[in-house]
């Protein structure tokens, strides 16, 4: 399989290199928005950066190469990348994570909203713990995290950055710490105890085996999906 690498920072060089060991080749490697023929690639795997991600993803659908992206905070054009997607007959998976055993981790979470819903005694709050170089908070996943919880729990409608808690809303506080890949916590605390789920990722190899498995998985298909039609989960 020829892969194109939109995005060649530190999880880009990761993919390239577990990629590489499952036999596939690397036939562009770019952090730009222009320059390359996403033509020569039979599956793209996006980690750019928010100002590039949006191009780099139609272009893909334009050229029918199925597209696989991690990167975060392009998000407001999502929906208009879904319309062009459909419109061209592409292939797409975004994921905040591409991790197996956060994707999993999900589906646990949303489980265990389901259940909680129930026990009006116990509130929610998350904790997400990064490394110092990412910028944004709370990370994607801590969101897709929170907005797993809404979906399934009748008490929260939405989420906030801050560990002060106020009605209907989740708590997530988000601390840099050197050289921690991705730590999530969520907590549901009454008076009489506590019930704790965590996934603690501990390198970058889990993400980026994620990516590729999802782009093995992804070609030769048409539409747009998420990891848990790769995984066969939920």
């Amino acid at each position: 399989m020829k892969i194109a690498l939109l995005g060649y920072g530190k999880m880009g060089k990761t993919i390239e290199k577990i990629a590489i060991d499952r036999g596939h080749e690397i036939v562009i490697k770019t952090s730009d928005e222009d320059g390359y023929d996403i033509t020569k690639a039979d599956v793209a795997i996006d980690f750019s950066v928010p100002n590039a991600a949006f191009f780099n993803i139609v272009n893909c659908f334009k050229h029918q190469v199925p597209v696989i992206s991690g990167t975060t905070g392009w998000l407001d054009n999502y929906n208009k990348a879904i319309a062009i997607c459909e419109e061209e007959k592409g292939a797409f998976i975004y994921a905040s994570n591409f991790s197996l055993g956060v994707n999993i981790f999900f589906e646990l979470n949303n489980y265990l909203a389901k259940m909680m819903g129930q026990l009006k005694q116990y509130e929610v709050s998350m904790e997400e713990i990064h490394h110092t170089q990412k910028l944004d908070a709370p990370s994607g996943t801590a969101i897709s995290l929170a907005e797993g919880i809404i979906k399934e729990h009748p008490e929260y409608t939405n989420w906030k950055l801050g560990n002060e808690e106020t009605n209907k809303t989740i708590p997530i506080t988000a601390k840099r710490i050197e050289n921690v890949p991705g730590t999530h916590r969520i907590d549901y605390g009454s008076h009489t105890d506590t019930i704790s789920i965590t996934h603690t990722a501990h390198n970058r190899e889990g993400f980026a085996l994620g990516a590729v498995i999802a782009a093995e998985w992804i070609l030769g298909k048409t539409g747009v999906f998420a990891m848990k039609d790769v995984l066969n989960i939920g």
